[in-house]
């Protein structure tokens, strides 16, 4: 992949809808309306590639358990949500995305163990969004099981723009992409308060 087709790849994906992920969805939503509701905003799919692009510049085992680590976590606070809702926690959606880009922007390499803590713990956000705007839905269970294979394919869609980063020497390209996701998070951070 050309350095030409990156940069497509991204404006595509900076284009791809308005900043916010968390659109109720509509009575009866099931699988395939959650497996499309991570493409359907910024936020949240900024978050997802750069959970994808760090592992892969940590490397290692990192590469595995720091997705599967949001994963689970993000299913965790999915419950969590549906047990026991509160308001949503946008704002500490759109600020997983500005400490996510500034973990990658900085070349922050903690151990595994920390990274993945970390991510668990945005995580968490994420999940809990999601679920206390899904009790209309017919199907929660179809929404969430679509929501965490799409999750699933941005993580690993962010793994092979950093893996390819990294065989290309590309990563003040990346570093420089999540610098940019990171004030947008900020941004988002200030635009929710």
């Amino acid at each position: 992949m050309t350095a030409r087709r990156v940069l497509l790849v991204t404006a595509l994906i900076a284009a791809a809808a308005p900043a916010s992920a968390h659109v109720l969805p509509e009575p009866g939503a099931g699988f395939a309306e959650g497996l499309a509701h991570p493409f359907s905003g910024l936020d949240h799919l900024l978050a997802m590639l750069i959970v994808g692009a760090w592992a892969a510049q940590l490397g290692g085992r990192a590469m595995l358990w720091v997705p599967v680590a949001f994963l689970g976590s993000m299913c965790l606070g999915g419950m969590v949500g549906y047990a026991w809702p509160g308001p949503a926690h946008e704002i500490a959606v759109a600020a997983s995305v500005a400490l996510l880009g500034a973990f990658v922007a900085f070349a922050f390499r903690p151990g595994v163990a920390l990274a993945a803590a970390l991510v668990g713990l945005l995580a968490v956000a994420h999940g809990h969004a999601h679920a206390v705007e899904l009790p209309a839905a017919a199907s929660p269970l179809g929404f969430s099981v679509g929501f965490v294979i799409a999750t699933a394919m941005l993580h690993g869609i962010g793994l092979g723009i950093g893996r390819f980063a990294r065989s290309h020497a590309a990563w003040l390209w990346l570093r420089g992409a999540c610098a940019g996701a990171s004030l947008l998070g900020v941004a988002l951070v200030f635009a929710r308060w």
